[in-house]
């Protein structure tokens, strides 16, 4: 199966190939517009600020692209932020594939911001993602942005200090807003799902 990973700059280009070659993915890193559409799965890492990686995909020519693609894309991270119409980060307009806003995640003493760590997914409803995951297991999160939990395409959250969205998905197109590339046996379960979606 023909994979690509978007080359978003992020430094998590790596450990995502590999994470998705120990599956048996045959596995490119592209910005090539044509290497994308031709793709049988596409996934849009992300790490760093929305304003840069929307500039990367812009002068990649990719904003169309993945605006017209029809094969399943999943967006991690960053990336599945940039699946929103905008982000208070940077001010930036975004993809605009999902409905709704990216806002800065508020900072307390007791829920500092950024988020990093592990934290459970309270599923809203059944998704080819979540296929065979347990209430108990857990994903690593490293974000200092999030959309509200409560948006309508959101299939599962996580709680931090609020209701996060933690999965979400429109038709073909799906993101997590941790890293499975860094969650373990779970992380690599969905992106397992993914691949056999």
């Amino acid at each position: 199966m023909s994979t690509v990973v978007i080359d978003s700059g992020g430094a998590n280009l790596a450990s995502l190939r590999y994470a998705l070659q120990r599956l048996g993915a045959d596995v490119t890193v592209s910005l090539d517009p044509t290497v994308i559409r031709q793709a049988e799965r596409v996934l849009l890492p992300g790490v760093g600020a929305a304003g840069a990686a929307m500039q990367r995909l812009r002068s990649a020519g990719l904003v169309p692209v993945l605006r017209e693609l029809e094969k399943p894309l999943l967006g991690i991270c960053l990336g599945m932020q940039l699946l929103f119409e905008h982000s208070a980060e940077d001010d930036t307009d975004t993809l605009g594939l999902m409905t709704g806003r990216v806002e800065r995640l508020p900072a307390s003493p007791e829920l500092p911001a950024p988020h990093m760590g592990w934290n459970t997914l309270n599923a809203l409803r059944a998704d080819p993602l979540l296929a065979g995951l347990q209430p108990t297991d857990r994903c690593y999160f490293v974000h200092g942005y999030f959309a509200s939990g409560h948006l309508p395409d959101v299939v599962a959250t996580s709680e931090y200090g609020q209701s996060i969205a933690a999965v979400v998905r429109r038709a073909h197109i799906a993101g997590v807003q941790f890293h499975p590339e860094r969650s373990g046996a779970v992380g690599a379960a969905i992106l397992r799902n993914f691949l056999n979606s």
